[in-house]
């Protein structure tokens, strides 16, 4: 069975339990990282040297990395549907999975660590204001393509590009400032909650 290494409250471990769910994959889930066991142990290290959650065991594979995860599990076990093997249609998901990763990630980060962490690091008042503008230009761009879509990000159906987008969008609404509307990304959100996987592992780790 799939032995998935790290805590459920990680948003990068959620992505794992989510594509899980949506695949119909078991696993077994150990609690690793802060509060629980320490990645910085020998015995973690030698799975994945960035002490970093989540890993996977899968047999006698071993795999980092979160994003890198959900694409394995997806060509290895899901339906085509969620990662077609088409190279265009799978370069159009990878787009958006990499522009969550980098970009979109970037841009919340110091809105995210002043206002829901409360790290006294990020207490910057002009900080914080960018931080949010950044962050809502890339919510914006993320609007005008369900707008484009009418359905998910990279398309009319659900793919793997709405796992870590779906988690991006829940830390959206969950992090208290005022933000504009985006009626896409609202009508995205509730369509997102009507997926067990999501109700399982999109808000925070809590059903």
């Amino acid at each position: 069975m799939l032995r998935v290494l790290g805590k459920a409250t990680s948003i990068n471990v959620r992505k794992v339990l989510w594509a899980c769910a949506e695949i119909g994959l078991d696993f077994e889930r150990e609690d690793w990282g802060a509060g629980f066991k320490s990645t910085h142990t020998p015995e973690f290290l030698a799975l994945n040297p960035n002490a970093m959650v989540p890993v996977i065991q899968d047999g006698d594979f071993t795999l980092w990395e979160s994003n890198a995860i959900i694409r394995y599990l997806a060509s290895a076990y899901g339906k085509p549907g969620l990662y077609p093997a088409d190279p265009r249609k799978r370069a159009n998901i990878d787009r958006w999975i990499d522009w969550q990763a980098s970009d979109l990630n970037r841009s919340w980060s110091y809105a995210f660590l002043s206002l829901v962490r409360h790290s006294p690091a990020h207490q910057n008042a002009q900080a914080l204001a960018e931080g949010c503008a950044d962050w809502c230009r890339h919510m914006a761009i993320l609007n005008q393509q369900l707008e484009s879509t009418g359905g998910f990000v990279a398309g009319a159906d659900f793919s793997l590009a709405d796992i870590p987008i779906g988690l991006s969008v829940n830390r959206w609404f969950e992090t208290p400032f005022e933000k504009p509307d985006f009626p896409a990304v609202v009508d995205y959100y509730e369509r997102l909650g009507s997926r067990p996987g999501y109700r399982l592992y999109g808000r925070n780790g809590t059903p």
